[in-house]
């Protein structure tokens, strides 16, 4: 079961508190991945509780279904009328392992510097009196160093190929259509320090199992022909064949309707207004004055779920990176991408959904602020009429913006906090739809006493 820490901690912070990395390979290494093996092989849990879960959205959603999975009495509250409406309604859509190099990278200082006062940054620092911020920066920086970045991207990489595996698992079982597609992730570059950075970092994943390989700009256009008007721009790209993308919205709507149908209880409209303890444990939690109880409570509210846990004296280094989107409508005559992109130098990416194309990106940090920036709304616009100039929409852009989860490392909180019954599920930043299924099958291994199967620092 992961350890309780206390007072919460970014695990890309503080390596002495969390449980170490097992080796890769030897014998007392392969007994530990056959009794893992064992322990899995019972589908029932090792008891049964009933718990309360906060949040639906696409991690809330997908630890819902392993938990009851388990064999939990699981009820799921969320302030929406429904699942999927808030950070996960129109994210990039993609499913990306090789999206693994954390915002917080030796690069990453300058040019936060250079992008200082530009309100189409692709990594936007509002100055402003914020103290959340002021630590989470801080704790940034410290993230940036070579030896933090290595420890990160491994973890990254080592939930993300679990949690593909599980997506993949789950659809298999449940056939959900969400207009997903197996056609890989392909990164694409215009300016060569970009690049070169990138296929540094590429080696780093492929030594922890992402196959992320690098291509030349005949073999981008090979792989995706939609780019042939702006070959002129590319200098190179890294593709991973075994990536995916998808709808997460679509996802989690229907996920949420058969867990629905397993038996869990979903209760929408419930605003929380705090956790009541006792003796060292959660009581409940209180909703418009009446009291939910259960014997164990999960907190999966993505960026709120600092603002929730603080109260108990619980600081996670969680702080809101605004996304923005564009969803845009797809006619007989658009040339768009079928494979997924992503154009890591605007920090943007672009995924195929059905006949719709989503463009996604940017980080705006400005606290809770949930506005649209018509700024930064054109800012993915310009770049997609750079890389697709014969795109032709079949109609006008549908813009929105969510609050992501980011912690300072990327890696995101997992586990079992420092009051015994309270688990929290949050912290994924960018990576939510990717690790989704992995972190929601890890925490109800940890729920039910078992030792989750990667090899992650959860709490």
């Amino acid at each position: 079961m992961g350890t309780a820490l206390g007072p919460f901690t970014c695990p890309g912070a503080f390596t002495a508190c969390v449980r170490r990395r097992a080796p890769r390979s030897g014998g007392r290494a392969a007994c530990r991945r056959t009794a893992r093996r064992a322990r899995r092989s019972h589908v029932a849990a090792v008891f049964s509780v009933k718990v309360l879960l906060l949040g639906a959205g696409v991690v809330g959603v997908t630890s819902a279904w392993y938990l009851a999975r388990a064999g939990h009495q699981v009820t799921v509250l969320d302030r929406q009328a429904a699942a999927g409406l808030e950070t996960s309604f129109a994210n990039g859509g993609q499913i990306s392992v090789s999206h693994a190099e954390p915002w917080a990278n030796p690069h990453a200082p300058l040019r936060a510097l250079a992008w200082m006062g530009r309100e189409d940054a692709p990594l936007l620092f509002r100055l402003r009196r914020d103290a959340a911020l002021l630590d989470w920066s801080v704790r940034f920086l410290r993230e940036c160093m070579p030896r933090r970045t290595r420890a990160n991207i491994r973890d990254i990489v080592t939930l993300a190929l679990y949690s593909r595996r599980q997506l993949q698992a789950l659809r298999a079982e449940t056939s959900l259509d969400y207009d997903h597609l197996e056609r890989g992730i392909l990164h694409v570059y215009t300016d060569r320090r970009e690049f070169a950075a990138a296929t540094a970092a590429a080696v780093v994943m492929r030594e922890f199992g992402c196959e992320r390989r690098t291509v030349t700009v005949d073999e981008c256009l090979a792989i995706e022909p939609a780019l042939g008007s702006a070959k002129r721009l590319l200098v190179g790209g890294d593709y991973t064949v075994d990536d995916e993308s998808g709808d997460a919205h679509r996802f989690t709507q229907q996920l949420a309707a058969r867990c629905a149908a397993s038996g869990v209880a979903f209760v929408y409209g419930a605003r929380v207004d705090r956790l009541t303890t006792a003796a060292g444990r959660v009581t409940g939690v209180l909703v418009a004055g009446e009291l939910h109880q259960a014997d164990a409570y999960v907190v999966a509210l993505g960026s709120y779920t600092p603002l929730l846990l603080r109260p108990l004296g619980l600081r996670l280094p969680v702080y809101p990176a605004k996304g923005y989107s564009a969803t845009l409508a797809l006619g007989a005559d658009s040339v768009a991408p079928s494979v997924s992109l992503t154009d890591d130098g605007h920090k943007i990416v672009f995924s195929r959904l059905g006949q719709r194309l989503r463009i996604a990106g940017t980080a705006e940090f400005n606290g809770y602020n949930t506005e649209l920036n018509a700024v930064r709304c054109d800012a993915l616009m310009r770049r997609a009429g750079e890389l697709f100039p014969d795109l032709r929409p079949a109609g006008e852009a549908q813009f929105w913006c969510g609050l992501r989860p980011a912690t300072p490392s990327n890696v995101p909180l997992i586990g079992r906090s420092t009051i015994s019954n309270l688990y929290v599920n949050t912290g994924h930043g960018t990576l939510g739809w990717t690790m989704a299924c992995g972190s929601g099958a890890a925490l109800a291994d940890i729920v039910s006493g078992r030792l989750p199967e990667p090899h992650f620092r959860f709490l």
